[in-house]
């Protein structure tokens, strides 16, 4: 029986996958470089009947609603601050948003009992066997498992070992986003995000609903592909220095309080094409096989893909082979249906031109058009019938 499996990233897919191989029978172990579960990071939101019928089936509904941030309404503003743009809770909220770290902590709490947690180590080495994968650690540790399964983000350590390099996969998309949490609360902006642009960038402001006290800036800025260390944060942060410099607004006061921020979240906003999500024993789930950095609904796309690959692999037996096709079959189309909205997003946010923010502003201030919008990422996000793998096997 193929029961024990490794999982790469205990970020969303990662504990989500391991929680529902749990129920299923499996003995997961999820891997992660970090030494802790990560804290804090932007909102994340679920939106549509798909989405919201994973949580309620997980049980997670309940208590993702009472740590829901409630949404943030977003102002976009001139140099002055006059407000040329309100858009509501709703657009970037959905129906349910919640801090990426506490989901990820939720996650981490419903997946405990069943899983065994690997912090501060990383994969070196895949090797696959008649059996099995052997996987050698960063640690020095060696051992065997039956699956090997990627939720290791973007930047996937899984897939650049098993599959390739990343350049083969990955896709710069013109910008780059930064986020990183503000000392002693948000400027004086009210509830919500507040940004400004100029051609080609973005810089904004936001504040925690449940917190006043708490803020983080989110900037994005357009840019080919650069070349830097992903490690190295002071390199970072003079990148972003360097875009941002000789802006007006509140941006040199935000630019200020980025030389101490230890929590510096710096990526290019990037799409993941696989062409197969699955390579013998090993396969790929959430980002690391159809992610877009931003704007591409990634966290609900995981949260499904880690139900129907849970469930087709307990529906499959010992036939993983069978088990990685169906999940497929069942969700490409509706994950790349949902990736696609991470192609505009940085045109949506950093317009390349001055006439694109004006035209970006005009129709977004009609109700027409926004409602619009809003119910497209709705339909967008319910495109697949989830199967209910605890009821007889056939059920579709």
């Amino acid at each position: 029986m193929n029961r024990d499996v490794l999982i790469s990233g205990a970020s969303i897919a990662g504990p989500a996958l391991a929680y529902w191989l749990g129920r299923h029978g499996f003995r997961p172990t999820v891997v992660e470089l970090a030494p802790a579960l990560r804290e804090g990071g932007q909102a994340v939101d679920f939106r549509g009947e798909t989405h919201l019928t994973v949580l309620e089936r997980m049980g997670l509904l309940p208590e993702l609603r009472r740590i829901q941030t409630g949404g943030s309404p977003m102002h976009f503003v001139a140099e002055d601050g006059r407000t040329l743009l309100r858009l509501p809770a709703e657009f970037a909220g959905g129906e349910v948003e919640v801090l990426r770290g506490d989901l990820s902590r939720v996650l981490y709490e419903h997946s405990l009992a069943h899983t065994e947690y690997l912090f501060g180590d990383s994969i070196e080495c895949l090797t696959e066997t008649s059996s099995g994968v052997r996987v050698d650690f960063r640690s020095g540790l060696s051992r065997e498992f039956d699956l090997v399964i990627g939720a290791d983000g973007l930047h996937s350590t899984v897939r650049r070992l098993a599959f390739g390099p990343e350049k083969d996969y990955v896709t710069h998309l013109g910008y780059y986003a930064a986020t990183w949490q503000l000392p002693g609360g948000g400027l004086g902006v009210g509830k919500g995000s507040v940004g400004y642009n100029v051609p080609g960038r973005l810089a904004s402001v936001g504040i925690d609903p449940r917190d006043p006290a708490r803020a983080g800036a989110f900037f994005v800025f357009a840019a080919p592909e650069l070349s830097y260390d992903r490690r190295d944060l002071a390199q970072q942060k003079q990148l972003i220095n360097t875009a941002f410099s000789g802006l007006g607004w509140e941006v040199p006061r935000l630019l200020a309080t980025l030389h101490e921020a230890p929590d510096l979240y710096f990526d290019s906003i990037s799409r993941a094409d696989v062409d197969s999500w699955s390579k013998g024993r090993v396969c790929l789930v959430g980002d690391a096989a159809c992610g877009a950095t931003i704007g591409g609904m990634g966290t609900g796309t995981a949260m499904v893909a880690a139900y129907v690959l849970a469930g087709e692999l307990a529906r499959a037996r010992d036939d993983y082979r069978t088990a990685f096709t169906r999940y497929e079959d069942r969700l490409r189309k509706f994950a790349t249906r949902c990736q696609t909205g991470g192609d505009r997003t940085g045109k949506f946010l950093a317009p390349a031109t001055a006439t694109g923010i004006r035209i970006r502003n005009t129709l977004l201030s009609r109700p027409l058009f926004l409602n619009g919008m809003l119910k497209l990422g709705e339909m967008v996000s319910s495109t697949v019938t989830l199967p209910d793998y605890f009821t007889a096997p056939g059920s579709s």
